[in-house]
């Protein structure tokens, strides 16, 4: 059974934390970790930082990422150059590249900071596309602030099982970042995003009657080709395919909760041919319409 780590000692300490912060909550889980551990959460933190907030790290013995709640500053590592960091932003650095962080004294920095330790810390924020030198930003900063802040609530009620849960919601985090936008937002960033919005949120309320991509582009005034590129941005997929498995989810919630026929189910989203209907279906949720059925007769 693992209990998280008291405080290291002060000299530990001024090596691994920052000291010109006006607030700071820290959790320390696993500083040592086993040596056949592939990854674990060593410690974490949320950083409050003073006006004359400045880091430089020619190292560091942890994987760290970064995600900042608010404020302004800039980040740069190794040679490369300086670039801004804001609400949003989320960065990583390894062990053997050199960190320099610093706070706009006007708008000081608040940020979280995650550290991994283990042979596959690496792997996993390089999956995530946190590789070092590369500063993105999420597109939905509410829910990670939620994800962070619970990583830290987590790790100060010292339970028996607070290591493995925030190792869970740093697993949670990285999924996120995996689909974050890279690089920092421009006028035309927000501008896409929200045309990218006005598509999905279309798609998700008339999934049912919507039938081809040229709808789906007149309906909300771009072109097709446009329309296209805006999923693969920031979907990673075809508007065509997002529309078939919105009409699929909708297909399988008719006969799970009403029991209809296939036909039925067919036509409420737009297929004539009910042949064609299973075989998307089937595609989609690696089981025919009728074994949906059958599960809820089943269950019944």
């Amino acid at each position: 059974m693992h209990r998280p780590d008291r405080l290291p000692p002060p000299a530990v300490r001024a090596r691994l934390l920052a000291t010109r912060v006006t607030g700071s909550r820290y959790v320390f889980l696993n500083l040592a970790p086993a040596r056949h551990t592939t990854w674990a959460l060593a410690f974490a933190g949320r950083e409050e930082c003073a006006p004359d907030y400045f880091v430089d790290r020619p190292t560091y013995p942890f994987h760290v990422f970064e995600y900042v709640a608010a404020g302004r500053g800039t980040v740069r590592f190794g040679k490369g150059r300086e670039q801004k960091i804001g609400p949003g932003s989320i960065y990583a650095y390894a062990p053997n590249l050199r960190c320099c962080m610093k706070t706009d004294p006007a708008d000081p920095l608040v940020k979280f900071f995650f550290v991994l330790a283990g042979r596959d810390a690496g792997a996993h924020l390089a999956a995530a596309g946190l590789t070092g030198g590369t500063v993105r930003r999420f597109n939905v900063p509410a829910e990670v602030l939620t994800i962070a802040e619970d990583i830290i609530h987590e790790g100060q009620r010292h339970a028996a099982n607070a290591a493995a849960i925030c190792l869970k919601l740093v697993e949670l985090l990285l999924l996120k970042a995996a689909d974050a936008t890279t690089g920092q937002p421009t006028s035309g960033d927000a501008r896409a995003r929200e045309n990218f919005l006005r598509c999905r949120a279309l798609i998700e309320a008339q999934a049912e009657t919507l039938g081809s991509l040229d709808e789906i582009a007149q309906a909300v005034g771009l072109e097709p080709q446009s329309v296209c590129r805006l999923f693969r941005r920031f979907q990673r997929t075809s508007p065509y395919q997002f529309l078939l498995r919105r009409k699929m989810a909708l297909a399988a919630e008719f006969l799970v909760e009403s029991g209809g026929l296939v036909k039925e189910a067919a036509e409420r989203v737009g297929f004539a041919d009910p042949y064609h209907f299973a075989r998307c279906f089937k595609a989609v949720h690696g089981v025919s319409p009728s074994e949906v059925r059958l599960y809820r007769t089943t269950l019944s």
